[in-house]
């Protein structure tokens, strides 16, 4: 399939989402042209936050090729990643991504990620949800040991 191709059948997965009572998002991961795998959003319809379709489908197809590194694939997106979904996408080391909705669009609708991208430009005292450390020094044990693992698998 072309990019063209893939992209469309992004939209139309998040045309179906609505329908079927989902977000207006879906997603398709390909590789060399074929898919891998896709999804829609389904945060109303699983009750999970993070149902949003690009996670879902990174998740599909890290279990369908059995890795957590997508290196080779390209993600098509009928709409530009929330905060979340980009980091996703890096961890998944994905080499790109397609998008075609921007965020304002996104906003337009009710979908007004903004404000996340703002809140990490302000210490974690400062953001609306603030953070606190809590037990640092217990907590590095498991870095320390991490850092001694001589059987670790990276990533």
């Amino acid at each position: 399939m072309n990019k063209k191709e893939l992209m469309q059948r992004a939209i139309d997965l998040s045309i179906e989402s609505v329908k079927k009572g989902g977000g207006p998002f879906g997603a398709v991961i390909a590789k060399d042209g074929k898919i891998v795998a896709e999804g829609s959003n389904n945060v109303t319809i699983d009750c999970d936050p993070t149902a949003h379709a690009e996670v879902s489908t990174i998740r599909k197809a890290c279990k369908k090729l059995g890795t957590f590194d997508l290196s080779g694939c390209e993600i098509y997106t009928s709409c530009e990643p929330c905060p979340m979904c980009l980091g996703a996408i890096y961890w998944a080391h994905l080499d790109k991504i397609y998008y075609a909705n921007d965020r304002k669009d996104a906003g337009k609708i009710g979908f007004d990620d903004d404000f996340i991208y703002k809140e990490f430009d302000l210490k974690p005292a400062d953001r609306l949800k603030p953070s606190e450390v809590l037990m640092r020094k217990e907590a590095l044990e498991a870095f320390r040991l991490w850092e001694k693992k001589e059987d670790k698998t990276e990533y």
